[in-house]
Order: C-alpha cells, then structure tokens, then sequence
C-alpha cells in the first residue's frame, strides 16, 4: 500500500459552487440537484482519458470484462482516486450527514447511436426514509436536450418507488405517472428534459424517476460516470464493491466500503 499512498488525490476536481441548506432543500424537493460546469478542464480530460480506456472493457463480450461497468472505479487509479477525494465527500457529507458508505460506481457512457434507456428508478431502504442513497453524475462533455439527455420527474423520489417504469414518456405518462402529484408542492409531476454544459454534475436521489434518450449517430460519445454514496443500515441492491477492493482498500476509503 506505500506506493498507493502517494497516489491520493488531492488536486481540485471541483470549481467552487454553491451547496447550502437552499441548495439541499431543493435537492430533497426535487429528487435531483443540477451543478453545471463544477468540473475543472484537469478533472475533465483525466475522466475523458479513464473512461475511454476502459470503455473497450464494457464492450467486450468476455463476462470478466463486462463485469467492470459496475466496478470501474476498481479498473482504474484516477477513477478509484475520487471515491474518497476531499471535494467529493464533503458534498456527499452535505447530502447524506456524517454516517456514509461508497456504494458504486459505473460507466454509463453513451457511444453514438446509442438507443437511450427507459423509465426507471432504483431501490435502497424503501421503507426507511431516514436512510438514502444518493448518486453523483458526471456529464464530462455534458449533453443537449436533443442528444442524449438526462430526463427526470421532479419529486417523483418521494413515492420511495424503486419499480417506476416505463418504456417511452407516453408509458410513464399513462401507467406510473397518471394522477400522481407532487408531496410537497401538490401539483401533477411532470417530466422534464434537461441540458448540461460540459464538466457538469448532478446529483440525484435513488428513488427519483429518470431516464435517457437516444445519442445521435454523428455525435461523439457522451462520457459520463455515476458514483453512488448511502448511509448504511440495510442490504444495497445496488451495491458494486468486489471482495478484493474491499479487503484492500484504496488510501482514504477504509470507512467507507463495509455494507454496514
């Protein structure tokens, strides 16, 4: 691990931004937090260069290597090196309170033409609500409303659903979505489509309805990356730690990898 040590990250990855009790007040409101352009152009080009070396892993057709999608922060030093980075935790701090666990962490990056993803929301101590999983998103070279865009219902997350689905918007219009409103604003949920420059993150609560539309053929590859954070106390389906990185864990994440 002496070699290892040197290796932790101190260097920025975030810009300063606003994250106060306004900002977590919204996030609770609406399931999902939008943190535009918080990425350095450092941070950017290191993700950009992680993220297509082992982009080939996630194609392969090989199941040890297509395993790493959900591991990739085990793949790779530079992504491993911001589970525990000082930045990254004081906001999961700010979202989660003192008590957090890594939970995953995966590529979800969009290559042209791709078909885009359905309705759906994710499940962790639904009955608990004093217990969260919160997923940070990184938009490398961010999306447009037109070209694989991130789309969500603001305060769908506060059903605790983890089975929303819906195959189109007009499916989740007719089916999950139909007659329900928002708890704290009474109005109907809608959905809504989003748009982010370059370098931007988001943060989103796991029982929030969201989805994503198809990448243009001519467009290049949408590079994004989601790490996943909760406060432990129950079993994680969506849980991606590997015995191996849990036994030895990287610099700085020895708290942080146990389930409870």
């Amino acid at each position: 691990t002496a070699t290892r040590l040197n290796h932790m990250n101190r260097t920025d990855i975030f810009h300063p931004f606003e994250f106060g009790e306004t900002e977590k007040k919204a996030l609770d409101r609406d399931g999902h937090f939008f943190l535009p352009g918080i990425l350095t152009s450092e941070t950017c080009k290191q993700l950009t260069r992680s993220l297509a070396r082992i982009q080939p892993l996630r194609e392969s057709t090989d199941p040890q290597l297509r395993h790493h999608s959900g591991h990739a922060a085990e793949y790779d030093s530079y992504l491993t090196s911001l589970i525990a980075h000082p930045q990254m935790l004081e906001l999961i701090h700010k979202v989660l309170g003192s008590d957090i666990r890594f939970d995953h962490c995966s590529t979800i990056n969009r290559p042209p033409g791709h078909g885009g993803f359905g309705w759906h929301s994710h499940a962790y101590a639904d009955d608990q609500p004093e217990l969260g999983l919160v997923r940070i998103f990184f938009y490398v070279n961010g999306f447009s409303t037109d070209d694989a865009p991130l789309k969500v219902v603001p305060g769908s997350h506060h059903y605790r659903d983890p089975a929303i689905d819906g195959r189109t918007d007009q499916e989740l219009r007719s089916g999950w979505l139909n007659g329900k409103k928002h708890p704290v604003t009474g109005k109907p949920l809608e959905i809504e489509i989003l748009e982010a420059p370059k370098g931007t993150a988001i943060l989103m609560w796991t029982h929030a309805a969201h989805a994503v539309n198809a990448r243009k053929l001519d467009s290049p590859t949408r590079w994004t990356i989601v790490y996943g954070y909760r406060n432990p106390g129950v079993e994680s389906p969506a849980r991606n730690i590997t015995t191996e990185f849990e036994q030895n864990p990287y610099p700085g994440t020895e708290q942080l990898v146990s389930l409870y």
